[in-house]
C-alpha cells in the first residue's frame, strides 16, 4: 500500500501522520492543542510547529483551557521569551482568547467538540483521493466554520486553517485512498 507522501522522511511528521493525522477526537484539551498549533502555523511549515509541540505544552499547562483562558499579559510575553515557541505575540494571545471563546461555546453546547462535530453531522467527511490528485486547501465547510468560530471571538482560523485543524482532529480524513492509515484501510 502506498502511503501519504507529505510526512516524508520526517520522524516528527511520519508519527503525527501515522498516529493522528485524520482520526478522529472528541477530546476538548486536544481539539484546543490543534486548534492553537494549526493557528500557530500561518505562514510557517507543519514541522516547524511539530518540533516546537512540547515546548507549547509546557508553555501552556498542556493546553488546560481554563488556565489559558486566564493568562495575563505578562505571563504570555514570558511564554514568548522562554520557551521555543513562535514568538509572534498575536498568535500567542490567540491562545488565550480562543480558550476564552472555548468555554462559551461550552456553556452553549456542553463542549467544544459538539458543537464542532454538528458541522459534519457527528460523522467524519472521508475523502478518497488517488496519489496524484492534489487536494483543497480550503472548503465551503471550513469557510462556513470559519466564519461562524469568528463570530464568536476566535482568532487565527481562516478558511485554510480550519480546513488543516478539521483534518488534524479527524472531522476529515484526506489519507489518499491507499495509505494504510485511510480510514478504510483501518477497518474504523
Amino acid at each position: 500500500m502506498k502511503a501519504c507522501s507529505w510526512p516524508g522522511e520526517n520522524p516528527i511528521m511520519q508519527q503525527y501522520h501515522d498516529n493522528e493525522w485524520c482520526v478522529p477526537s472528541r477530546d476538548d484539551t486536544y481539539i484546543f492543542e490543534m486548534l492553537s498549533l494549526e493557528g500557530a502555523q500561518a505562514g510557517l511549515s507543519w514541522s516547524i510547529v511539530l518540533s516546537k509541540r512540547e515546548d507549547y505544552k509546557r508553555a501552556f499547562h498542556n493546553f488546560d483551557i481554563e488556565y489559558c483562558a486566564g493568562l495575563k499579559d505578562e505571563e504570555i510575553e514570558m511564554i514568548r521569551q522562554e520557551f521555543n515557541v513562535v514568538k509572534s505575540l498575536s498568535k500567542l494571545k490567540s491562545v488565550r482568547s480562543n480558550a476564552q471563546a472555548i468555554i462559551k461555546v461550552r456553556e452553549e453546547f456542553g463542549s467544544f467538540a459538539s458543537f464542532l462535530w454538528r458541522y459534519v453531522d457527528d460523522k467524519p467527511v472521508i475523502n478518497a483521493w488517488e496519489p496524484d490528485t492534489p487536494m483543497p486547501a480550503e472548503t465551503q465547510l471550513s469557510a462556513r466554520l470559519s466564519k461562524d468560530l469568528k463570530k464568536r471571538g476566535f482568532k487565527f482560523i481562516g478558511p485554510v486553517i480550519l480546513y488543516s485543524f478539521m483534518q488534524a482532529i479527524g472531522m476529515v480524513d484526506d489519507h489518499i485512498i491507499s495509505c494504510p492509515y485511510h480510514t478504510y484501510n483501518r477497518g474504523q
